[in-house]
Formats: structure tokens, sequence, C-alpha cells
């Protein structure tokens, strides 16, 4: 069985009674809309980007990511970059690197961030950065390169890495199955995979999180249309288990709590709720979006944009009430492939 490694974070927070409720602007739109292969080269197929609700998605695999590709969103993927760090102590990867490092994979890399930051901290290590979009900056460390490519299908690449490494995949691969067995082919004998992941719905340890309350409606819905789909939001639950039956070893976990807003007593995590709050809030009207206005056939509940926007309005009014003593689970799941 995997080892649950120490997490003095799983228990339960103590909330401060002296924090006041954040302000609500009930006159903004509930949509926040006004808020802030190995390939050489990129085909038209890759930069041809979906219009949709004032919105652009990536139009490579088009519908294989809910969120979308525009800056709104690259800007929000480098706020909650900084979040990550917060919440592993200032560190990029939780797992350690015993091993030398000669090449890492960032599997779904985004704006690049994590990626850029490795390699700054292995000069050593050649980084290779693969998303759907392409959306990394141009301007990078020479041992930093990026590609547009699908995880999902086969992996192609001519030699093996020592660190792989996937951060918020949840919703974003059906066949988890499939991503570990070619993450144990192109992982070297010896190499580690990590894997850092949010899991679907919000808790609280308290109560305060209702179950008819818009805000836990919200995140259930999601649940529900990802799972629909293949893709369900609480993937990193079944990673222990698929990273043994991939031929993995040694399989840790790390829990770490992201609190909705600046609710928590202790300092440490009333300073990333702050931040969690600010990131879920930018993602809010995003995901949702995507999620709720497609049709049912598209992976979508098939809401009108206008019975969104009123329900939106309530999820805000929750996740701003210091009184719902909410948050996400962050873990972080790595193991390594036998010597």
């Amino acid at each position: 069985m995997a080892e649950e490694q120490q997490n003095p974070e799983t228990a339960p927070l103590v909330a401060d009674d002296n924090a006041v409720d954040e302000t609500v602007d009930d006159g903004d739109s509930a949509l926040g809309l006004g808020a802030a292969s190995d390939t050489t080269s990129l085909r038209s197929s890759i930069l041809k980007y979906r219009q949709e609700n004032g919105r652009t998605y990536h139009g490579y695999k088009d519908g294989a990511y809910a969120l979308p590709n525009d800056e709104v969103e690259n800007e929000r993927l480098d706020l909650q970059h900084h979040l990550f760090l917060l919440t592993f102590d200032e560190k990029l990867h939780a797992a350690p690197l015993n091993k030398p490092l000669h090449r890492a994979f960032d599997a779904g890399c985004g704006t690049g961030m994590w990626a850029i930051d490795f390699a700054d901290e292995h000069p050593e290590c050649q980084v290779t950065g693969v998303d759907l979009s392409p959306i990394q900056p141009q301007v990078i460390p020479p041992n930093v390169t990026f590609y547009v490519d699908d995880l999902e299908e086969p992996w192609d690449f001519s030699t093996k890495f020592d660190f792989i490494f996937a951060r918020f995949l949840t919703g974003s691969i059906r066949d988890w199955p499939k991503f570990f067995s070619q993450s144990f082919k192109f992982l070297s004998p010896g190499g580690t995979i990590e894997l850092i992941d949010i899991v679907y719905p919000l808790k609280s340890d308290d109560d305060t999180l209702s179950e008819d309350s818009p805000l836990c409606r919200w995140a259930k819905l999601l649940q529900g249309a990802f799972a629909a789909i293949g893709s369900p939001l609480d993937s990193a639950l079944k990673y222990e288990e698929q990273l043994e039956e991939a031929g993995f070893i040694d399989v840790k976990v790390v829990k770490r709590k992201w609190p909705l807003n600046r609710w928590p007593k202790d300092q440490k995590h009333k300073q990333i709720g702050t931040w969690a709050h600010v990131n879920t809030m930018d993602a809010l009207a995003a995901l949702s979006l995507a999620v709720f206005t497609r049709a049912a056939g598209e992976g979508g509940l098939g809401w009108s944009k206008e019975e969104l926007e009123v329900f939106l309005a309530g999820v805000r009014k929750d996740m701003n009430n210091l009184s719902i003593h909410s948050y996400w689970q962050i873990w972080s799941v790595y193991a390594v492939k036998p010597e």
C-alpha cells in the first residue's frame, strides 16, 4: 500500500473569529467578464482559438481543456503558480529528488512558469514542457523547450526523463492508467514522478458549508459534469493505486489545504486563503461559462448565460463569506520507477 507522509496540515483549521467579510459589489456582473509530438512549428490548428462567451479557448484538440487560454487566464495561472509556492513552502515540488537530473518533463505546462523556475534551479537539466496551447513566453532559459501536443496521444520522445511533473491535470486527462503507463515507459530507472492536484468537491470540517448552498452546489455540479465526460475532478483519489498498478514503488502522499478566503486563524493559511480566494474568483466565470453553458452533448450542462449569471451571484457571496469555512484539498502524490 502507498504510504501517506506526515500531513500536520490536514488537521482541522481554526477559524479567525475577528476576520471581516470581503466586500461584495453586487453591481458587477456575476460572470466577472470585466475582471481582471515533438514538433518544431505551430500549425494553424494550434494557433486557431475557439471564441466563446467573450473568451478564447484552445483550438488544438478543441474541448479537451475547459478553461480559456487568453491573457486573463494566463495571468491567473501565473498567480496560481505563486499560490503553489506558498502551499509547499516555496518549493517547486514535494518529492525529494536525490538522483542527478539530466532531463525533466513538465506535463501540461500551462504558461511555463514551473518549467522556467525549475530550469533556473537546475541549470544542468534540460526541461521539456508540453501543453495544448502555445501560451508560453518567448524569452526562456536556454535549457527549456516548449512543445504543443496532446498528452493523451502516444508519446514518442527520443530519450527518457529523470523527473516527470504534472500539476492540476485533473479534469483534463480521461485515461489516467495510460498516462501513468506512458510516464513509466519514458522515465529513467530510479526516476521520480509527481502529480499535484485539487480534489473536488469543496469541504469544511465544521459543517459551515451546507449542502444546499450555492457554493457547494456549484462545486458538485462541476464535478458531475466532468465525471459525465470521463474526466472526474477527484482523480487524485486514485493516483496511489494507479501508480502502483503501472509499476511504480515508494508511493507517497502529501496533503495540503487551500482555504477559500481569509477565514483561518493561522497566519500561513490565512495568506494561502487570500491568494486562493483571488485564484478561485478569477477562475469562476471562465470555468463555469464553458461547463454550464455548453450543450449537454458537448460536455456541458445546457444552462443559459442568464441562468448562470444569477447562480454565480450566490456562489460569489458564499466565497466571500468568512463564516463559511470551506477549503480545497490539494494533494501531491509522488513515486519512483524501480532501478
